[in-house]
């Protein structure tokens, strides 16, 4: 069988070498099989080559330098693989310490992203030289997908950094550095224009520094900012741990927790003994679920969702967008942003003009924080005319619709903007919950008719939920997901139901946890629970900006239609909460009170009235794991009563769509990753709804889908449904 050769080796007349990685099967380099055995017999050259070699400059044939580690091959990783795949890993490292400690210099030059592994190798490197070009990146992404760079990554990056410069710039939070903050931090040496450039400067710098060696191979070596056995770093030590967890509020991350510890213990210790405590760490991770939850979420599962770009063919140069509040100001900028043109229009000018001014006050934060030029902010805001007038709106082939919630003001909305709309446009709805199909029934044409439900606040949520309406054609949903493309959204496509994915999931998730107020169970332990969760904000603080009044009216509307289809409508315990609240006045930070005190518009502390209303026993104890459950499994099990339903088609939609619209912890991977991966997976989940329906209610029994796949032993990894038409 011929061997892949993934590294070519070329040496020229100065005897310098040059390892060019270029992996032909694939369209970025990674550490792979191919990668480690090519690798191994590239450094075997070099060694026996060494009398006639000066240097070795290290450099890529693809767009990107180096993709770092397999994701396919990492999520594998079973726990009774720990020690093959740990002997691989030393193997990896072993090559890059080769490589290192060769004597002689060894030159990266980057022309594309160095990110995990690529910038491991790197970092083994003795310079590196950057392209000046902006849209490369630099960085350890590992922590987002539950992981820490296995490679030697932290090894090198804390010895080269320093403790809390490693870990704060570079390793907790995976942020990716542009050339100009690479080099100002450290990890990149030199800029270069081009390629040409870069390879001269290489050169010139392997002669001028014929033996370079790493600084921690220097002999009186010492680690940036202080070792841990300095007395003055003692506090700052200390003061790590509370700092993390602070961040982390009590959330099922461990990647960061891993990442502190092996910082910290490794530079205590030789090189090659931090590499064993890193790779202890790596594997503990890539055999755990947490990692095997966020790459498949996080990175597959984003994949397939990113990769829809529609294949529309309307001209969406020009937008309409009616209704100029917060959704509609939002819209408005999101697409001006992406280079529209945009006419925000509403029933009175001054509103429209207000609406217009949200975008003014986005691009002086812009302009202040040298995100944009002011010419470039003066052309984003020119393109955006803010009218009262529907004639404005001529030759849009887009119409997004944002007015208040009541189908007969967008009914009058549709009816105002249709007679000016460019032949064949699109009109779209942003509700949140209001069904697409009936709203579709009022205007000329119900097969161009979709909803695009974007998130607040428009121009920082990615997400962008596409609903098809049962008339909405093919053309229709291609277009929506082009323009998704074109403003930089990444789109989800949903089926048509009363509150439609996202929204019928989190009401699960509001309701649950207003009805342990009613159940007095103590306000903080609520807060808690939903931090220790992994949710991105407390629960309590989250229905406050809501607002309870919101929640009351789609419960009666939801109510009403229900009845009125003939269909049964069970009360839920949250229900008497959010009334009282109401009848008391506290419908939230709007209304100046909620669930916490409001001081001129800023929340102080939980009301300390709940425990006499709701009769809370506030010296009780509560079983946190037993909340944080009922959270997690009752947005979970919607998400399989709507692929049940057929109101979600895609695992991938409901997972991504999840994570990004509506906060579901990132450590689960998403709704469907998190039956997936729940102990014991959908038979194990199944039991869970089992027992909290005996402690909760009905509302936790298991639905007959969940049952059969826990039954047949399946997953909804596996679940592959009829796709949505023209997907």
């Amino acid at each position: 069988m011929t061997e892949i050769e993934t590294i070519r080796f070329a040496r020229d007349e100065r005897g310098i070498v040059t390892l060019t990685f270029d992996d032909p099967g694939r369209g970025a380099n990674t550490m792979s099989v191919a990668y480690v055995a090519s690798m191994d017999r590239a450094l075997a050259r070099l060694e026996a080559e060494l009398d006639d070699i000066r240097g070795i400059i290290l450099n890529s044939a693809k767009s990107t330098f180096f993709a770092g580690g397999d994701l396919r091959e990492l999520i594998a990783v079973e726990p009774d693989e720990a020690g093959a795949f740990a002997a691989h890993m030393r193997k990896i490292k072993g090559q890059l310490r080769r490589l290192e400690t060769l004597g002689r210099p060894v030159v990266a030059i980057i022309e594309g992203a160095a990110l995990g592994g690529g910038l491991e190798i790197a970092l083994a490197a003795h310079r590196r030289i950057i392209l000046d070009v902006p849209r490369i990146k630099l960085g350890f992404p590992e922590v987002t997908l539950g992981l820490l760079p296995g490679a030697a990554g932290v090894v090198r990056s804390v010895r080269m950094l320093g403790i809390t410069e490693a870990l704060d710039r570079l390793l907790l939070d995976g942020r990716q550095l542009d050339p100009e903050a690479a080099l100002e931090l450290g990890i990149a040496d030199e800029l270069a224009p081009d390629g040409e450039a870069a390879t001269a400067a290489a050169k010139d710098w392997i002669a001028d520094n014929p033996d370079a060696t790493q600084p921690w191979d220097c002999p009186g070596y010492r680690l940036p900012g202080g070792s841990p056995d300095d007395p003055a770093m003692i506090p700052t030590l200390q003061g790590l741990p509370p700092r993390l967890e602070k961040q982390l509020r009590g959330a099922d991350y461990p990647a960061p927790r891993a990442i502190l510890a092996v910082a910290v213990e490794g530079a205590q210790v030789t090189f090659e003994e931090a590499s064993e405590i890193e790779g202890r760490y790596f594997i503990s991770l890539v055999t755990g679920q947490v990692a095997k939850n966020m790459i498949k979420g996080l990175f597959f599962d984003m994949q397939t969702v990113r990769g829809r770009r529609g294949s529309g063919t309307l001209d969406l140069d020009k937008v309409a967008v009616l209704g100029a509040g917060m959704m509609g100001a939002g819209i408005a900028y999101s697409c001006a942003s992406a280079g529209l043109e945009v006419v925000l229009s509403d029933v009175d000018r001054a509103a429209a003009e207000r609406g217009r001014s949200y975008s003014e006050r986005l691009v002086a934060k812009a302009i202040e924080r040298g995100r944009l030029s002011p010419a470039a902010a003066e052309e984003l805001l020119a393109r955006i005319v803010a009218t009262d007038d529907p004639t404005t709106a001529g030759g849009s082939h887009l119409a997004i619709e944002a007015v208040f919630e009541d189908p007969a003001v967008k009914a009058s909305a549709y009816s105002a903007i249709e007679p000016h709309l460019a032949p064949g446009a699109i009109l779209a709805s942003n509700t949140s919950t209001l069904p697409i199909t009936g709203l579709a029934e009022t205007v000329a044409d119900p097969q161009r008719f979709i909803g695009l439900h974007f998130f607040s606040p428009v121009d920082k949520m990615p997400l962008l939920e596409i609903i098809r309406g049962r008339e909405t054609d093919d053309a229709t949903l291609q277009s929506a997901l082009a323009f998704a493309a074109r403003i930089g959204k990444t789109a989800i496509v949903v089926n048509d139901s009363r509150g439609f994915f996202t929204s019928r999931v989190i009401a699960r998730f509001l309701d649950e946890s207003i009805a342990m107020i009613g159940e007095g169970i103590p306000a903080p332990s609520i807060e808690q629970a939903s931090a220790q969760a992994g949710y991105p904000a407390p629960v309590l603080q989250l229905i406050d900006e809501l607002n309870l009044s919101l929640i009351q009216k789609i419960r009666d509307e939801t109510r009403a239609a229900r009845e009125a289809e003939g269909k049964s409508w069970d009360p839920h315990p949250a229900d008497a909460v959010v009334d009282r609240m109401l009848a008391l006045g506290r419908a939230g930070r709007l209304a100046g009170a909620g669930f916490y005190n409001y001081e001129e518009g800023r929340r102080t502390r939980l009301w300390s009235g709940l425990a006499e209303i709701f009769d809370q026993e506030t010296t009780g104890t509560w079983d946190l794991r037993e909340l944080i459950d009922r959270m997690l499994v009752i947005e979970a099990l919607e998400a399989v009563k709507c692929v049940e339903e057929g109101v979600i088609e895609s695992v991938a939609d409901a997972n991504v769509g999840s994570v990004l619209g509506i906060g579901f912890p990132r450590w689960t991977g998403g709704v469907l990753q998190y039956v997936d991966g729940f102990d014991g997976g959908p038979t194990g989940f199944a039991a869970r709804c089992q027992e909290l329906a005996g402690h909760h209610g009905a509302r936790f029994e298991p639905p007959a889908g969940l049952v059969a796949t826990a039954t047949d032993g399946g997953s909804y990894a596996d679940h592959h449904p009829p796709t949505i038409s023209g997907r």
